[in-house]
């Protein structure tokens, strides 16, 4: 009970903050989330990131579609991109600090947080359309992905994949009312094969939009490590596709140690 109760109140905390988890009757471990990633578009420009994919086709020659405006990252998508016959993509993908590549280990526990705009034409779709994704480095599907679908209405929604690639979807709110402002992002995560879990907030200033958690989701596949991806992927074999962009900003990874 004294752990649980102790847990709670370290995540409750929040980001940076100090808890006391017990590890047994009596004796208490400090568990602290330190910042490991805190990227400023001025300074560290797109090196803030492992890598980029920007129009891997050459689909838009001479047009960047990721980089610096203002306080924020920019990630551009135009109808006429293509990164393979049948969807599109331009992404960061990974974490760079003081120039090395921070990498996401088995059974470590993090916390991702950001600020998001995502404008009226970064429209929902029927098929696949994620804004961010947690990959394997790039094998295999995304351990889980950030979307926007178009169901009865216009949903923000977190498809987690299990093992067998089958899809669980949880719908974090409606779309419409969280576009055209900024939005608090925050995804909590263990990356384990038994024992890890996903927790997502959405907060619009102090409000929070949307919330909650699950453990049906694989997040280690016995690979090296994992890394997040942002922008936008989608497929463009969906109706209403507009010239469109993502903006991001204030990013920041903590790990509990």
């Amino acid at each position: 009970m004294t752990e649980n109760i102790n847990r709670r109140r370290a995540l409750a905390l929040g980001a940076g903050a100090v808890g006391a988890l017990a590890v047994g009757a009596g004796t208490a471990s400090a568990a602290e989330w330190q910042l490991r990633w805190s990227p400023n578009p001025a300074t560290d420009g797109l090196n803030a990131f492992e890598g980029l994919e920007d129009d891997r086709a050459n689909s838009h020659s001479g047009t960047k579609h990721i980089y610096v405006e203002g306080d924020h990252y920019r990630f551009d998508m135009h109808t006429r991109d293509r990164d393979g016959s049948d969807r599109q993509r331009n992404e960061c993908k990974g974490m760079r600090s003081n120039g090395s590549v921070l990498k996401i280990n088995k059974d470590t526990t993090w916390r991702l947080s950001y600020q998001a705009f995502w404008p009226s034409s970064l429209t929902a779709t029927t098929k696949f359309s994620h804004i961010m994704q947690m990959k394997v480095q790039d094998v295999g599907g995304p351990l889980w992905t950030l979307t926007p679908r178009a169901k009865s209405k216009p949903t923000l929604t977190i498809l987690t994949l299990k093992d067998n690639d089958a899809n669980t979807e949880h719908i974090v709110g409606d779309y419409a009312p969280l576009q055209n402002k900024w939005i608090d992002v925050e995804f909590e995560f263990k990356a384990s094969n038994s024992g890890g879990y996903l927790a997502w907030t959405f907060k619009e200033g102090g409000t929070v939009r949307g919330s909650g958690r699950t453990t049906n989701v694989d997040l280690w596949r016995d690979k090296n490590y994992l890394r997040p991806k942002w922008g936008i992927y989608r497929s463009i074999e969906s109706s209403g596709l507009q010239n469109t962009y993502q903006l991001i900003r204030n990013y920041k990874a903590y790990q509990l140690v």
